[in-house]
């Protein structure tokens, strides 16, 4: 199964970069992709919360359901995706660990997995994610830092 992750040192204690990409509707601060996205229900995220955003990859724009499945504060988020896209996140996450002098390593990553043409495609779209891998670390770097 294609993957792509980044890791990323971050200027901020564990417990507040797990609280910032805990609540998902933060993504739109760090993915430019992201056109719109809402959680339901509402109240503080769980397992089991759902997030529903509207993204544009490659010029055409699809919507996206994204499940918590996995919630360990503060060293571990899991996520997958419910919707039915072309190429999706059978799983993905976030994996923090808490540094000296308050700083936090995270580690992202999403499995890819292509459905019908998608299995076709999921080569191409895991290597674009790759490529940007890096930059998207940095993103979110740049997002919690400011938040």
């Amino acid at each position: 199964m294609p993957r792509f992750e980044a890791t990323v040192d971050i200027d901020r204690p564990v417990a507040e970069v797990f609280a910032f990409l805990a609540d998902g509707e933060n993504d739109r601060k760090f993915s430019p992709r992201v056109q719109d996205i809402a959680k339901s229900p509402a109240g503080p995220t769980a397992v089991g919360t759902v997030f529903r955003s509207t993204v544009k990859d490659a010029g055409m724009t699809t919507r996206r359901e994204f499940r918590i499945s996995e919630l360990a504060a503060p060293t571990r988020i899991r996520w997958n995706e419910l919707s039915s896209n072309l190429v999706t996140a059978r799983e993905g996450g976030y994996d923090l660990e808490p540094l000296s002098d308050g700083w936090t390593r995270v580690r992202i990553f999403n499995d890819l997995e292509g459905h019908g043409v998608g299995k076709l495609l999921v080569g191409f779209a895991a290597a674009a994610a790759r490529k940007d891998a890096p930059a998207f670390g940095q993103r979110i770097k740049a997002a919690v830092e400011a938040s």
